[in-house]
């Protein structure tokens, strides 16, 4: 099937300003790092230089944490929820005003196309801002404890798939239970956490509620062990998630941790064939497949499983992959060479172990970090790609007969942090989510994201939520809760 074809229809990078190199955000100003060194951020679409950004030390990391505190102590512990809200709110709007800056510096840092991070990433963001400035003053009211307060320094760790957006939903219910911060953004995608700075200056927040400290794994370790910070944020792999765990074992640390995830997005043969092909879509390819609750294992009903994959295939034939400047862009680049070797490894694995591999056999731009949308046949529970959490555009199909058999396959992984069910039968939904044991499962859509409703995981895939009233728990402490 012919793709349509498009003029190019590329966003203009005028709107961004990116500064030749960046230093920490601390106390409410940019400072230079102590003993650290520096790191170059590349766009993972060209492979250009696109800044150099700071490798934070501990020493910086210690600033940091006294910034915090003192913020907390001084300030921000103290301030009504009421003016809280109204830091917050400011916030929202600001991130509103310069939606276009933020999603054109998150595409050219992170490879995500255009119309996602526009259409998705910003205006999500924006709206935890929103959604949570309205509980700042309400908390005594959302069922949370008796006499709800913040637990004081918070630190948090966010990954480079949703950087912007998992930023949000780290400060935005940090800062409204009257918290302060010290974020590390991922170190391929720090730029806009720095460009979240200048919005925190611009809302005149007080100096060190929000600090950013830039870096790879060394920074973000010496957070974890900071024996000042009350509780820690961390989304990532399972396996840094596990060292966090080991880490602040027997200390007075809270954590939430969202992980990883290996979804099924199951298919009944009663199910909208066409519309759940563009939800499989959706649940596997929307930001390259760089999602930790994407719809990685297809579970099929057998009698349907030609039909559909046949549909699949028809439809990944008219995704558009390339620069991910071009609005008309589906599936941009892969955020980092590493990532992209991951991908290889694990797909090669796949192949291996004999399972049949089919890809939309695009063509690929010459620079930069790219895989094509790819679907795996004949997957058995036992292979790699079927167990393993690949983070890519990759695929795996199964089968199944029985709706006990579905729920069998689907939780036979280490996995539980999402599902999607497929069918016309309200009862069968509503059966299917309490077998289940993922923390998300959508009916008849997939990849759906509210500020509203909270997200999270079970088994491997962490503790804790985030978002809606529950996320507001994991950073108040209580009299009921200690």
């Amino acid at each position: 099937m012919a793709k349509f074809e498009y003029a190019p229809a590329p966003e203009s990078r005028a709107v961004v300003d990116l500064a030749p190199s960046y230093g920490l955000f601390i106390n409410g100003e940019f400072t230079e790092s102590q003993g650290g060194s520096a790191f170059k951020t590349v766009n993972p679409a060209t492979e250009e230089v696109l800044s150099e950004v700071t490798d934070a030390s501990a020493a910086d990391v210690d600033r940091a944490v006294a910034a915090a505190r003192r913020a907390y102590n001084g300030v921000w512990g103290r301030m009504s929820g009421a003016d809280r809200g109204k830091y917050l709110f400011r916030i929202a709007r600001i991130l509103q005003e310069r939606a276009r800056e933020f999603a054109v510096l998150e595409t050219l840092d992170n490879g995500k196309p255009i119309k996602e991070s526009r259409d998705v990433d910003v205006p999500l963001a924006a709206a935890h801002f929103f959604y949570h400035a309205g509980w700042a003053d309400k908390l005594e009211y959302a069922g949370l404890g008796t006499n709800p307060r913040a637990h004081g320094v918070v630190g948090q760790v966010i990954p480079w798939n949703f950087p912007l957006l998992m930023l949000a939903w780290k400060i935005a219910p940090a800062l409204a239970t009257g918290n302060t911060v010290v974020l590390k953004p991922a170190e391929t995608t720090p730029l806009t956490a720095l460009l979240f700075a200048d919005v925190v200056q611009q809302a005149d927040l007080p100096p060190g509620v929000v600090n950013i400290v830039t870096g790879a794994g060394g920074t973000g370790q010496a957070i974890v062990d900071h024996p000042d910070i009350d509780k820690l944020a961390f989304t990532g792999s399972t396996g840094v998630g596990k060292m966090i765990a080991r880490s602040i074992a027997g200390t007075r640390k809270k954590a939430t941790l969202e992980l990883g995830g290996k979804a099924a997005n199951i298919i009944f043969e009663d199910a909208a064939i066409d519309q759940a092909v563009e939800g499989i879509v959706n649940g596997i390819f929307f930001n390259q497949g760089h999602v930790c609750c994407a719809g990685s294992r297809l579970l099929v009903q057998e009698n349907i499983a030609e039909d559909v994959e046949r549909r699949l295939k028809r439809r990944l034939q008219t995704l558009r992959v390339g620069d991910p400047l071009d609005k008309n862009t589906d599936v941009g680049a892969i955020n980092s060479k590493a990532q992209l070797s991951r991908i290889t490894e694990l797909t090669d694995a796949g192949e291996a172990e004999g399972a049949e591999r089919w890809d939309n056999g695009c063509e690929l731009p010459a620079k930069g970090f790219w895989f094509r949308p790819t679907v795996f046949t004949g997957v058995s529970q036992g292979h790699r790609i079927a167990q393993e959490e690949i983070f890519g555009p990759v695929l795996s199909v199964l089968t199944f007969r029985t709706p006990q058999e579905a729920v069998a396959k689907a939780n036979n992984t280490p996995y539980g942090l999402s599902a999607g069910v497929w069918t016309e039968k309200g009862s069968r939904i509503l059966w299917m989510a309490d077998q289940l044991r993922a923390g998300v499962v959508w009916a008849n859509t997939f990849n759906k994201f509210d500020p509203t409703s909270p997200f999270g995981g079970y088994k491997e895939s962490g503790y804790g939520r985030e978002g809606g009233r529950h996320g507001l728990s994991a950073y108040v402490t209580t009299e009921s809760n200690g």
